[in-house]
């Protein structure tokens, strides 16, 4: 194990001794937790959905036809209240306006 020295502020440090006291456990046990938890979640390299293989969900119960979709709009056309939202979420169309 790496002995290492942080900096971190007082009220974050006094947070921990007072969980781990809580949790009769060493400060630094839950700091080396929270780090391992971080690199996991965040840092540790993840797959590619581009290798991830599809799973079968067995088979068709109703193929899928027609001119709409599940949710009963027309296939193929853009709906006013897309492009709205599309409008709002993209930094681009916020700057054109």
């Amino acid at each position: 194990m790496k002995t290492i020295t942080i900096n971190v502020s007082e009220s974050v440090y006094e947070g921990f001794q007072e969980y781990a006291r809580a949790l009769d456990r060493t400060t630094s046990e839950l700091i080396r937790e929270a780090m391992e938890l971080y690199w996991n979640e965040r840092i540790r390299s993840r797959q590619s959905l581009r290798v991830l293989r599809p799973l079968s969900l067995g088979k068709v119960k109703k193929p899928f036809g027609g001119s709409r979709d599940y949710a009963g709009l027309p296939i193929g056309r853009e709906h006013a209240c897309l492009s709205s939202l599309d409008a709002r979420a993209s930094p681009r169309a916020q700057a054109t306006s």
